[in-house]
């Protein structure tokens, strides 16, 4: 399984990323830019999971590492935001492996290499 940094534009206490594969932006010190983000998640071999464009529009430029995962859901409470990633994140880790950016939708998730 990959390892992820989750941004900060994205809820800490998520149960689904409470475990030794995911690592909040919260809990890696000296880390506040996407750049720093994105070069600590380089040199770590993570994936980026964000809400953020700038990843999505860097990594169609990049080889990975890192790859990214945009979530591009719009403004959802914190509930439907926790019940869709439950729903959705099986795909996700199957479409990860093999792709470098996933963007997820409400109701699609697509892939690019």
């Amino acid at each position: 399984m990959p390892s992820f940094i989750i941004d900060e534009n994205l809820p800490y206490y998520f149960s689904l990323w409470h475990n030794k594969n995911h690592k909040h932006v919260f809990d890696i010190p000296n880390i506040s830019t996407d750049e720093e983000i994105w070069n600590y998640a380089k040199r770590h071999d993570m994936v980026i999971v964000s809400k953020d464009a700038d990843f999505s529009n860097k990594i169609l430029f990049n080889i990975p590492p890192p790859k990214v995962i945009h979530l591009k859901v719009g403004n959802m409470k914190i509930a439907e935001l926790y019940n869709f990633l439950n729903k959705v994140w099986p795909e996700i880790l199957i479409q990860i492996k093999s792709h470098k950016l996933i963007n997820v939708y409400n109701d699609r998730i697509e892939s690019f290499d």
